[in-house]
């Protein structure tokens, strides 16, 4: 079930699209602020944001520059074609202007997760002298194999996706469920740990990062 995340401080609009989008099989959270939102994003990661720019506290377009790898498709009122092309050379993957028909939005949101879909297929993941190979499910540390868990593989291939990113506890258990319902919060470190190890040994270094009460991160050098 893919996940959205609206953030829209007109509680109408989003408890419209919350219905919606619900009724079409996505799970929704709902932020009603840039601070919100943001705060969030610190424990989850949504698969597509629906981003208003007029927000309390931090803007649409403040919240915008510090999300990273996720599609946002900005929901606002201003229609001038600079505004447009100004977010989107900013990184904002769509635009749609208020008021807007809700077949256009479930179509552009369609459109949205299934180019994010086709990026995740992309057959190889490196980092640093790490592969992933997403089309063989198999890990490499200078070109040599490493016999991994289908638990452990999830975890890493997550992690390598999002380079530089925190991926929070909740947010790998919720993202590997599907392949991987094995995996608890209490088994998390332990697989973690062997992951760590198992690269080590095939002579990589140190390169996962524990950020103390969040989650995991790949360690730049």
């Amino acid at each position: 079930m893919k996940h959205i995340l609206i953030v829209d401080d007109d509680m109408h609009i989003g408890t419209m699209l919350e219905e919606l989008l619900g009724s079409e099989g996505y799970r929704v959270t709902l932020a009603y602020s840039g601070t919100e939102a943001l705060l969030l994003l610190s424990a989850c990661r949504p698969d597509l944001i629906l981003l208003d720019l007029m927000l309390p506290g931090l803007s649409g377009e403040e919240v915008l520059p510090r999300i990273k790898g996720i599609p946002v498709i900005i929901m606002s009122a201003k229609a001038e074609v600079e505004d447009k092309v100004s977010l989107l050379l900013r990184g904002a993957a769509d635009y749609i202007t208020k008021p807007f028909d809700t077949k256009e939005l479930l179509a552009r949101i369609t459109v949205q997760l299934r180019n994010a879909a086709a990026k995740d297929m992309s057959p190889n993941l490196v980092f640093d002298d790490i592969t992933v190979d997403t089309a063989s499910h198999t890990v490499a540390v200078c070109g040599r194999p490493v016999r991994m868990t289908r638990t452990e593989y999830a975890i890493l291939k997550l992690l390598m996706q999002n380079p530089s990113h925190v991926c929070t506890k909740s947010a790998i258990l919720e993202r590997i469920s599907e392949d991987t319902p094995d995996c608890t919060e209490s088994s998390l470190k332990v697989h973690m740990s062997n992951i760590r190890k198992k690269l080590l040994d095939a002579g990589s270094r140190d390169c996962i990062e524990s950020v103390w009460g969040i989650g995991f991160k790949m360690k730049e050098d």
